[in-house]
């Protein structure tokens, strides 16, 4: 797997961005910064792990990281990266936590300018104060998503060999006895280490990767169908399984909008 190195950022100022291509497969290893970031890909999709969670982070979505926090990120697809980085002397306002947010046109204009036009000649120091202040106060208002993965501590071999199996084939069509026998315990077992470990059984867990896997190959714009077979359902009993849990269909989905949006376009009550 080809690794990045995560940048290195100047400590005499009180914020910065960065504007950086990645392609697909790329991975950045656990680092942290003690600067607070806003994690954003203006196209592309990234796998971001922070602590014992997975977060799936499309176009519609962002994640803040307060200072000091540990993450890794892998890139699902090719990634056009934005972010931007706070002193954490200016971010006390802000949620200690990191936290998961949807990005709306403003917010996503805001981060998109700030990175591309701060590295430019043309660069406006008093413009850019403004800039930054005011995608912070976005990001304070920003709806929060609510799409986690919960990830097991690696303390017990087998349940991270099978949650790592899963995330790299998420298809209902390889059952839970199959993955138990591939790494060498019984089903009765696992399924007691799910709950203990990470609070929910297999089956919902599996389903929240899938959901995962599904929110980033349609922000890649591949079509339902294609996404459905390879989870290993039919595209009818896969859109029923997606509005279920997030709210609207995924024929709703648009790279452009929030996933708020689309459940208010089509009057869906939200999902999990």
């Amino acid at each position: 797997m080809p690794l990045a190195r995560p940048p290195e950022l100047p400590e005499d100022d009180d914020a910065h961005s960065l504007a950086r291509r990645y392609p697909r497969g790329m991975h950045i290893e656990p680092h942290s910064h003690t600067w607070a970031q806003v994690l954003y890909a203006m196209a592309g999709v990234m796998w971001v792990e922070v602590g014992r969670e997975a977060l799936v982070v499309p176009p519609q979505r962002a994640v803040w990281l307060p200072a000091g926090t540990v993450h890794s990120i892998h890139m699902m697809s090719e990634v056009e990266m934005r972010n931007i980085y706070l002193h954490k002397r200016n971010v006390q306002h802000l949620s200690k936590q990191s936290d998961v947010f949807e990005i709306n046109g403003l917010l996503r204009e805001l981060i998109t300018t700030i990175a591309e036009y701060e590295h430019t000649h043309a660069r406006d120091s008093a413009y850019l104060e403004v800039a930054y202040k005011l995608a912070m106060l976005e990001l304070m208002h920003a709806p929060r998503s609510s799409l986690r993965i919960p990830l097991p501590d690696a303390s017990d071999r087998r349940l991270d060999a099978l949650c790592r199996a899963v995330i790299g084939n998420p298809s209902i069509a390889v059952s839970f006895e199959q993955h138990a026998a591939s790494v060498g315990a019984s089903v009765r077992t696992l399924a007691r280490l799910f709950t203990r470990e990470l609070g929910i059984g297999f089956s919902e867990w599996r389903r929240q990767v899938q959901l995962a896997v599904a929110v980033s190959g349609l922000a890649e714009g591949r079509s339902v169908s294609s996404i459905a077979r390879d989870l290993g359902y039919l595209p009818s009993s896969f859109s029923d399984m997606f509005r279920r849990e997030l709210g609207a269909p995924p024929t709703e989905f648009d790279p452009q909008e929030t996933l708020s949006t689309a459940r208010e376009e089509t009057g869906a009550p939200a999902g999990k």
